[in-house]
């Protein structure tokens, strides 16, 4: 035990890390309400910190995922429909100009399609791969962090925030109700709609696990369907799942879990066809814009060489 608590950080790291935690905590409590999981995460965060040096490199290196989540949470501070209309009946009408499918009752879009067409397979299928799309990344990155690929593995997580952030700007510039929205309560935008599971409730029903309840209970907003970054994120996984050490069937178990995902995503009705290419090519916008723009920078081509050092 006599590891512990030693090797403390400096004070300017302590006082860093306070200021953090005290800001992200006032700002939520104020704006957003706070959550069981809010404090016990800066609990944790802050033990973690001043535990020793390897717990502390570990909190450091997972900063862009935590970015991630706070940015996602404070989302609900201002709305996107707060700043541009609401997208309802122009999405659903392009999708069904360019996807629909024709059927005796008429043109359908795809996701109609898969609502009188759904499958047992498929209703379990989905679950599966719909609960990968953040613990497959997450763990995909916490490997190379222990792998000491540290380097690939910084890639991967700000690439990660980056595409995340490039999504959440899509959801201010265009907010648009998802299928089930139009399945559920026509065109008319109604706010403060809350999160609804779907053609995920077919998984609650055969399993009895009723997870996604619990995840879409707590939806920042439900008007947030374009880009799909559940499309975008295995994008992103499997890229750097090539540029690392990385076992060659585990590439392809990635590349199941991707296009697992876009299907389930029109097949649930969470998401347009169109939802699904957007959030495909966010993913290969971020990529793009971190290494070869970003990466030319010589400021944060440095930066990012002292945070590798940092974490090593």
């Amino acid at each position: 035990m006599n590891y512990l608590f030693t090797d403390l950080p400096s004070r300017r790291e302590s006082l860093t890390l306070v200021g953090c935690l005290a800001v992200w905590l006032a700002v939520t409590a104020v704006f957003v309400g706070f959550r069981p999981e809010h404090p016990v995460l800066a609990v944790l965060i802050a033990v973690l910190f001043f535990l020793n040096a390897s717990t502390r490199k570990l909190v450091v290196a997972l900063l862009p995922f935590a970015l991630f989540g706070i940015s996602y949470d404070w989302m609900r501070i201002v709305p996107n429909y707060e700043v541009n209309p609401i997208d309802v009946q122009q999405l659903y009408e392009t999708e069904k100009q360019l996807f629909g499918i024709a059927t005796a009752q008429g043109t359908v879009t795809p996701n109609e399609f898969f609502q009188l067409h759904s499958c047992t397979l498929m209703d379990f299928l989905g679950g599966v791969f719909y609960l990968c799309w953040v613990p497959v990344p997450l763990l995909f990155g916490l490997g190379l962090y222990f792998t000491r690929q540290r380097n690939v593995y910084l890639h991967f997580a700000l690439v990660f925030l980056l595409v995340n952030l490039l999504g959440f700007a899509g959801y201010y510039l265009h907010p648009a109700a998802p299928p089930w929205y139009v399945m559920k309560y026509g065109f008319e935008p109604i706010l403060h709609t809350p999160g609804d599971v779907a053609g995920l409730a077919r998984f609650g029903e055969l399993t009895g696990w009723h997870v996604f309840d619990g995840i879409y209970g707590r939806n920042a907003n439900v008007f947030a369907a374009v880009p799909s970054l559940h499309s975008a994120y295995m994008v992103v996984a499997l890229y750097y799942a090539f540029r690392s050490r990385c076992a060659g069937w585990l590439r392809f178990v990635f590349a199941v879990i991707m296009c697992g995902i876009w299907l389930t995503a029109v097949y649930t009705a969470h998401h347009y066809l169109i939802d699904v290419l957007l959030g495909i090519g966010c993913a290969w916008l971020g990529i793009v814009l971190f290494e070869q723009a970003l990466m030319r920078v010589q400021p944060f081509h440095q930066w990012l060489e002292h945070y590798t050092r940092y974490i090593s």
